[in-house]
């Protein structure tokens, strides 16, 4: 019973020993002869004997569901599984496009390409419009330059954020659309 000695936060790991504070639990697991219901103090018993600990694995079943291990042995096994798990997340990208409020025709279809290409390789585009000096009077022009600009997209990707002005930029962000 080598877990019961140290010091133990709810909010640290999962419940061991003696923290497990119910009248039955189900054990399972390789060194168990038998996986059923067992009251609390023969589960407890049988750790023992095994000088092993009994660890609560699913604390919200009826009865909550326990394994008998070596709790030091299953925190490290715990962190090792939730590392491998944040390496393998999908990381999304951003990729920034900057338009002016008058950007002409032929600068509005190369960006449109290149946000087409972005969206199918998985990454969110981030389509602004930089308004320099007194062209934040046009404003409203920028405004149906990026809307435009999203309804060009709408096969490639969704608007997940509507032209927002934000001091003298206007930005939106499109998500790439999941296929099936």
């Amino acid at each position: 019973m080598k877990g019961s000695d140290k010091f133990h936060k709810e909010d640290e790991g999962p419940r061991c020993n003696e923290q497990i504070r119910v009248p039955e639990v189900r054990v399972v697991g390789d060194n168990v002869p038998e996986q059923k219901i067992y009251p609390i103090a023969q589960a407890l018993k049988m750790a023992q004997d095994l000088e092993l600990d009994l660890v609560e694995i699913v604390p919200n079943a009826t009865p909550p569901v326990c394994r008998i291990v070596d709790y030091q042995k299953y925190l490290y096994q715990q962190k090792k599984k939730a590392k491998e798990m944040k390496a393998n997340a999908a990381k999304t990208e951003i990729k920034e496009l900057r338009f002016g409020p008058n950007t002409d025709e032929h600068d509005f279809q190369f960006k449109l390409n290149h946000a087409k290409n972005f969206l199918k390789d998985g990454c969110k585009v981030k389509a602004f419009v930089y308004f320099k000096g007194r062209s934040i009077l046009f404003s409203e022009q920028g405004e149906k330059l990026l809307l435009r600009f999203a309804v060009e997209l709408e096969e490639f990707g969704k608007a997940e954020k509507m032209p927002l002005l934000e001091g003298k930029r206007m930005s939106m962000i499109i998500a790439p659309i999941k296929k099936k």
